[in-house]
């Protein structure tokens, strides 16, 4: 007599809430990062009660421990701790990290383990919790992601020749190849002029230092053009919100917006 299988469970695994949503009457589906299964789905059952212990536990951008078991895609959440050790974002760090958490949910498929970019994604959290640069942390996490989806960005050689990027002179950023120099007096291609980009803001991402405001604000459009490409045209709504919070306020965000 054949027995049914036990599902598969997972104790006490370190994470962050990256999104939730309302699932029947009194449950919520959890989107979370984990730092050795990845982005997992899960389901928690009457976390929408009132009396709920998981209530007030699934925030985004707090260390937790979670437990959960299954074999399928949704998974059962049985319990989650607080770790602690992670002051609460506020103003533009909090949008920040919904604009990293979007892109998470957008680009990383579930269960592919990173446990490098949790890594990543842990230490910009606690860098913008700390008042620190934004845009460094930023640019930091979009390069350490899309190099752990496959897509590392050549910033360092030419493409074609492999010599050194000059910092003095013009490229043109090719999605699929890299920096291709700008002769003396050419003219970038129609239309593409977003993707034209100067030798020492290419090394200033490959050494994840912005020296001046120019550089900071060139490295912000390349990686958001690069970023669009490989979101195949799907927006970005944390940038939406943080524009409609600039027109509003008459104010500018260097980080994402």
């Amino acid at each position: 007599m054949s027995t049914r299988a036990q599902p598969l469970r997972r104790d006490d695994e370190p994470a962050f809430v990256l999104h939730t949503y309302a699932y029947r009457e009194t449950s919520l589906i959890v989107e979370a990062l984990t730092e050795e299964h990845g982005r997992v789905a899960l389901v928690a059952r009457g976390a929408r009660r009132a009396r709920s212990e998981l209530r007030g536990l699934l925030q985004g951008f707090q260390p937790l421990l979670l437990s959960w078991s299954g074999r399928n895609e949704l998974k059962t959440l049985h319990k989650a701790e607080w770790r602690g050790g992670l002051p609460l974002l506020g103003g533009p760090a909090l949008m920040c990290g919904f604009y990293l958490n979007e892109l998470l949910l957008k680009l990383l498929p579930r269960e592919d383990p990173h446990s490098r970019l949790y890594a990543t994604y842990e230490a910009a959290l606690h860098d913008l919790a700390a008042g620190g640069e934004q845009a460094p942390a930023l640019r930091r996490f979009e390069l350490e992601l899309l190099a752990e989806l496959g897509y590392a960005m050549p910033l360092t050689q030419e493409a074609g020749t492999g010599a050194a990027v000059d910092p003095a002179a013009r490229y043109h950023y090719a999605f699929d190849r890299g920096p291709q120099r700008v002769a003396g007096g050419a003219v970038a291609e129609p239309g593409r002029d977003a993707l034209l980009v100067q030798g020492s803001t290419l090394i200033a991402l490959a050494e994840r230092r912005f020296p001046t405001a120019e550089t900071a604000a060139e490295a912000k459009r390349l990686m958001r053009e690069v970023l669009d490409h490989h979101l195949e045209q799907r927006g970005v709504e944390s940038r939406r919100v943080v524009q409609d919070l600039q027109a509003l306020g008459g104010q500018r965000s260097d980080a994402h917006d």
